[in-house]
């Protein structure tokens, strides 16, 4: 997933870098803020594909003493990075560029000039989205999960940002386009600004929702409710398992995940048979979910309100396969 990541990355990274600076060109030479504003949004996209990069490579690095449960987490912390570059370097400097044309007026725009890097601008963007879209409708696929379900519930931050990056990147355009369009028809600068800050206020919603998921997983989400689900299931399943205590995860990285349990044992296992069965469910689950790659059980005791909600699990399992086998 990673090379397929850093391929993405690359693709976005050469894209913005390009229609950048002809935007920015364009900006400067027709005087429209609409196309200075999508300048400063490419030129923020292209400083975070360069975060993107620098988190694939860092979060590569093997576990060691000080990071013992490796640099995954390296993807999360850069992604945040990105949805901040998003924000300082696109959005504010896009509502600035509209702000001011509404205060002070606007110069007489070069339409046509705009209007072809913006048609440039769309073809580029446009295979830099399908790149990472093709991405997540193959992950999806590979998860057995709808594409949208998917995006939703990903714990890869770095292809998520790219088309997220992308799909801003194309509305933007529009927005500018319609900005450049008005602004021509009606000889009123006003339009141009206010597709200038129509695009910072679009950049900063991109950057809020990337943000906010990040930060999630870099201060420690659990795994998938789903996922977390199966994980009870199976552990009750061991016949050696009387009650499952408690169970934790958090995700290390988009691909690694940590598992701490507490298991209630049947009575009267030996010492040799706690640490067999231990090594079993450890084997068996990371075999069954290779997500999970850090597993720690501890054997103790459950109280009778545990040992209940247990049992009433297992009631409503059986329910429930009773009602799909009836339905079959």
């Amino acid at each position: 997933m990673a090379e397929e990541s850093r391929s993405t990355v690359l693709v976005a990274l050469a894209t913005n870098t390009v229609i950048a600076l002809a935007k920015i060109a364009a900006g400067v030479l027709g005087g429209s803020s609409a196309m200075l504003a999508e300048g400063a949004h490419s030129v923020a996209d292209t400083f975070n594909e360069v975060f993107l990069l620098t988190s694939l490579h860092k979060s590569a690095r093997p576990p060691d003493d000080t990071h013992p449960f490796g640099y995954g987490k390296e993807r999360f912390f850069w992604s945040l990075l990105a949805a901040i570059g998003i924000f300082v370097s696109g959005s504010v400097f896009s509502l600035y560029q509209g702000i001011t044309g509404l205060l002070h007026g606007g110069e007489e725009t070069d339409a046509l000039l705009s209007y072809i890097v913006l048609a440039a601008a769309f073809v580029a963007e446009g295979t830099s989205f399908l790149k990472a879209w093709n991405q997540l409708r193959g992950e999806a696929r590979r998860s057995n999960r709808g594409v949208w379900d998917h995006i939703k519930r990903s714990t890869d931050p770095t292809v998520k940002t790219v088309a997220s990056e992308d799909s801003a990147a194309l509305v933007g355009l529009v927005l500018a386009a319609l900005g450049v369009g008005l602004h021509q028809l009606t000889g009123q600068s006003v339009w141009d600004s206010a597709a200038a800050i129509a695009i910072g206020v679009l950049l900063a919603v991109v950057a809020f929702f990337l943000g906010r998921d990040t930060k999630e997983m870099l201060i420690g989400e659990a795994v998938d409710p789903e996922l977390r689900a199966e994980l009870m299931q199976e552990l009750e399943s061991f016949p050696e398992v009387d009650a499952v205590v408690d169970l934790l995860s958090m995700r290390l990285g988009p691909e690694d995940s940590l598992l701490a349990v507490r298991l209630d044992l049947v009575d009267g296992l030996s010492s040799d048979e706690v640490e067999r069965v231990s090594s079993r469910i450890d084997r068996e689950l990371q075999t069954r979910h290779p997500e999970i790659t850090q597993v720690f059980l501890d054997a103790t005791r459950a109280s009778a309100r545990q040992r209940s909600e247990a049992y009433e699990r297992g009631e409503e399992r059986q329910r429930h396969e009773a009602e799909h086998l009836t339905e079959e």
